[in-house]
């Protein structure tokens, strides 16, 4: 029989527990009999697109209830006899039938997601309990209000290697995810500032602006960038890019762009923040500097996360703050205290500092260029010249042209009635968005997976 669960990410109620409750239903049901053998926790992370760490604490709390027990080198097996139940539904879930139909798994190209099954979570684990066995005297008390400094200097070493950011570890900021850090800055500004905005551009981002009290001002981009004209007629105190990456069309700022935007937030007074959100992710030719190592007049506040290259789930972002803000900066951090907790810094530092961190990027590059090579194979051989590819050369999505009697919106509800889920590309607009442009994540989804995908697009988009 097959158990498979069917987990709904657009659910509030979080997957580990949507697991333990299908687990639980299913053994009060008696469709799992005492005895039998659940999959391993590598095996259904896997089969699930989650983490094992998600799978464990499913499986911890079904253990501590009693209906599950682990088994040396064995695995876990049900523990519990649902002769005696009496059918009864759990509060707040929803019923998890499992005819054939309703467990099949909806494949989902959200541009957000990573390959969580591919987590080296042996090797973080071993850093978790290496900082505690360093670091656990610290533990006891609060931390820097910007961050661990062992942390911080190894993050700035890596940017200097990999982006040419230049920066000393007191210019860096941890902070709990980008939406932490981008708050941090609405704080450092103050209301009422105008921010320049990339159009199209990342529409959470702009969001978290607008509710920091800042003015947007859509700035349209082309294929070298931001344009630096329209950037001069508006004439905002700040502006937000994504040069290396362009969210969501995939671009990269060109060098005399880049030189022309430098030189008008020199003139202006202005500042820049150069959001690095999956720089590490590039399929051809080198790793493209930071705007930040080009700056030479400390215009340039730079952002990364670790929420790519290990999991969205850890929190781990930063910010590089110019020393004219930093002052300011640390007055207001030390307000938050620190969002993230001491031991999951040290942790990662040691990640880091033992090359673990290193070796997984290594291996998620090569694999995501392995996914975008079947992507990109599949596209071509199932839509052909349906459909334009746009941003395919580095990060985790590409943007969707497709040459199509229906709009955007016909396009989704056609894909999602064959089992595929697609984004749509006009929220990330402010003025005149595409008519029929969706946005396509591969990260997260598996190869097989992937060639289904859009073999079910070429079904549900035929005229």
């Amino acid at each position: 029989m097959d158990i498979t669960p069917f987990l709904n990410r657009s659910l509030e109620i979080p997957l580990y527990q949507q697991l333990y409750q299908f687990f639980k239903k299913t053994m009060h049901e008696g469709r799992i009999q005492k005895g039998v053998k659940l999959p391993s926790k590598r095996l259904l992370a896997a089969q699930l697109s989650i983490s094992q760490t998600t799978v464990e604490r499913a499986y911890e709390q079904l253990a501590a209830e009693g209906y599950i027990v682990s088994r040396p080198r064995s695995g876990w097996f049900a523990d519990y006899d649902g002769s005696d139940f009496v059918q009864m539904k759990m509060p707040g879930m929803p019923a998890m039938k499992l005819e054939a139909e309703d467990t099949k798994q909806i494949i989902d190209f959200h541009y957000g997601n990573v390959d969580s099954a591919r987590f080296p979570f042996s090797a973080w684990r071993k850093s978790m309990v290496g900082s505690l066995d360093q670091y656990g005297h610290l533990l006891y008390q609060p931390g820097d209000v910007l961050g661990e400094l062992e942390l911080r200097g190894l993050i700035a070493e890596y940017l200097y290697q990999s982006r040419g950011v230049r920066c000393v570890p007191e210019q860096v900021v941890i902070g709990a995810g980008s939406p932490v850090l981008m708050h941090l800055l609405c704080q450092i500004f103050g209301p009422d500032r105008s921010i320049g905005f990339e159009d199209p551009g990342s529409s959470r981002s702009r969001t978290i602006f607008e509710a920091g009290h800042m003015k947007i001002l859509p700035v349209p981009v082309d294929k070298e960038g931001i344009r630096v004209q329209e950037l001069q007629k508006a004439q905002p105190d700040l502006v937000y890019v994504t040069p290396s990456h362009q969210f969501p069309l995939g671009t990269v700022m060109t060098i005399n762009r880049r030189m022309q935007l430098l030189r008008w937030a020199a003139e202006k007074g202005a500042f820049i923040i150069e959001d690095d959100y999956d720089g590490e992710f590039r399929y051809s030719g080198q790793p493209i500097p930071s705007l930040q190592g080009l700056d030479r007049h400390g215009r340039v506040i730079y952002m990364g996360t670790f929420s790519k290259s290990l999991l969205p789930s850890m929190r781990i972002s930063y910010l590089i703050l110019p020393p004219s803000l930093l002052e300011k900066g640390r007055g207001i951090a030390s307000l938050y205290k620190q969002t993230v907790s001491r031991h999951s810094q040290l942790a990662l530092a040691e990640f880091i500092q033992k090359g673990e961190w290193q070796k997984h990027m290594n291996r998620m590059r090569k694999l995501y260029q392995k996914k975008r090579s079947v992507l990109l194979e599949a596209l071509q051989s199932e839509l052909g010249s349906q459909v334009q590819i746009r941003g395919e050369n580095s990060g985790l999505h590409i943007l969707l042209d497709v040459d199509t009697p229906f709009s955007e919106k016909e396009l989704i509800e056609r894909a999602s009635r064959h089992g595929v889920k697609m984004y749509p590309a006009s929220p990330f607009y402010q003025q005149e968005p595409p008519a029929a442009t969706v946005l396509l994540g591969f990260a997260g989804v598996p190869e097989d997976d992937i060639r289904s995908g859009i073999s079910k697009l070429k079904a549900a988009w035929k005229r």
